[in-house]
C-alpha cells in the first residue's frame, strides 16, 4: 500500500499480488510486485499512475532484495528488526534501511515495514501542473505473511 498526502488531494493504492520469499535461517528476504496491479479509488488515478508517472509498460515491477537484520529464528513473538537492502522502482535501485517488525506465529511468519520513497530518487517525474496534487515523498506500507514450505 502507498499513500500520498497533499493539501489538494490524498491518493492511496493497494496491491495484494506480491511474490515474496523469506529464509528464516539467513534472514534473507526478497519481494517483487507488479506496478500495474495497484488498485486506486479512482480509475483515472490508476491510468495516470501507470502511463504518466511509473511508466509500467517500460518498468513493470518493483523489487526488494535484502535482509531482516536483528531477526532471531529461535525467538517467538514480535521482533523489531531492520529491513536493509536494495529497492528497485522505475528502473532505479537504491539502498534502503527501514525499521520493520516480524512475528513468528507457529508455522506462520508475519513481516511489516513502513518507509518513505522520494519520487525524485527514483526518477519519477510529476508534471508541473500536478505538483500540488501529488506528494514528492510517498508513504509505503508493506505487510507480508509467510508459510513454511
Amino acid at each position: 500500500m502507498f499513500f500520498s498526502k497533499t493539501p489538494v488531494e490524498d491518493i492511496d493504492a493497494t496491491n495484494t499480488i506480491v511474490s515474496s520469499l523469506f529464509n528464516p535461517a539467513t534472514a534473507d528476504i526478497v519481494f517483487s510486485i507488479m506496478m500495474k496491479d495497484f488498485e486506486f479509488k479512482k480509475s483515472l488515478m490508476k491510468e495516470h499512475f501507470n502511463e504518466k508517472y511509473l511508466e509500467t509498460e517500460k518498468f513493470p515491477k518493483a523489487t526488494f532484495q535484502g535482509k531482516l537484520v536483528g531477526f532471531d529464528a529461535n525467538k517467538s513473538g514480535i521482533q523489531n528488526v531492520r529491513a536493509i537492502g536494495k529497492l528497485t522502482i522505475h528502473g532505479v535501485t537504491k539502498e534502503i534501511d527501514s525499521p520493520a517488525t516480524i512475528e513468528i506465529k507457529g508455522a506462520k511468519i508475519e513481516a511489516s515495514a513502513k518507509f518513505q520513497v522520494a519520487l525524485k530518487d527514483y526518477d519519477i517525474k510529476i508534471p508541473q501542473l500536478l505538483w500540488k496534487k501529488i506528494a514528492e515523498i510517498i508513504d509505503v506500507n508493506v505487510e507480508l505473511t509467510y508459510k513454511a514450505l
